[in-house]
């Protein structure tokens, strides 16, 4: 009989958060600009210029943002597990000790316990603490030039939907179009999300179209009023 496998969804996490990420604020951030320039009655020419510009500035600027938080995170586990190091160097019984608790509090029998410690400290003892104690995994483990880049990739694309919408669209219905499609793709990636995380269709997809639609109605509110000003 061939092992049973389980499909788990955990070792998705790094990458699907920053491609979510990264492909929202592409389209929310993009689309907004452009329905808030538009609203300004500004030509077409500049507003596909503040999208270009919304466009690499954004992918920029989550890129660097990914980097610097998630470096922030790699480093601080870093400095977790090289204590964690030290203290199994200095006083390995009081570790094992420290590792059977923490099974003991998980519901094993102390003795259990106690023999379980035993055995993982002597197979990996401080990949046993840095997983038991400290919460550090390899499917959860900082990855901070993934991050960035993916960040990056997805928040091109995502405004790249936009900025297509604005190159054939008349601009009679352009603010129309652009806010349409956009909800359109917000929904879609929502529906994408949740799907590949194991989570509910339709509430994802709500939430993210819900906060794409108000970013886009204040933008275009605030870009009437200034158009008209001005």
């Amino acid at each position: 009989m061939s092992p049973h496998h389980e499909i788990h969804r955990t070792h998705r996490i790094g990458w699907l958060r920053a491609a979510v990420l990264g492909a929202n604020d592409g389209i929310v951030s993009t689309a907004s600009l452009i329905v808030g320039i538009a609203a300004s009655h500004a030509t077409h020419n500049d507003i596909v210029l503040a999208g270009v510009a919304g466009l690499v500035a954004g992918a920029m600027s989550m890129a660097a943002g990914e980097y610097v938080s998630v470096s922030s995170q790699a480093d601080t586990e870093q400095a977790d597990l090289k204590r964690e190091r030290k203290e199994l160097e200095e006083d390995g019984h009081h570790e094992q000790k420290e590792l059977a608790a923490i099974y003991v509090s998980r519901g094993l029998d102390p003795l259990l316990a106690e023999q379980v410690a035993v055995q993982l400290m002597e197979h990996d003892a401080l990949g046993a603490h840095a997983r038991d104690e400290l919460g550090i995994s390899e499917a959860g483990t900082a990855r901070p030039i993934q991050a960035a880049l993916t960040s990056a990739v997805t928040f091109a694309v995502g405004a790249v939907l936009p900025l297509l919408i604005v190159l054939f669209a008349p601009d009679t219905d352009l603010i129309v179009l652009v806010s349409s499609a956009s909800l359109l793709f917000l929904t879609l990636l929502g529906i994408l999300a949740a799907y590949t995380g194991g989570s509910g269709i339709i509430k994802g997809a709500f939430r993210v179209a819900f906060w794409g639609a108000l970013a886009m109605g204040l933008t275009a509110a605030v870009g009437s009023v200034f158009g008209t000003v001005v």
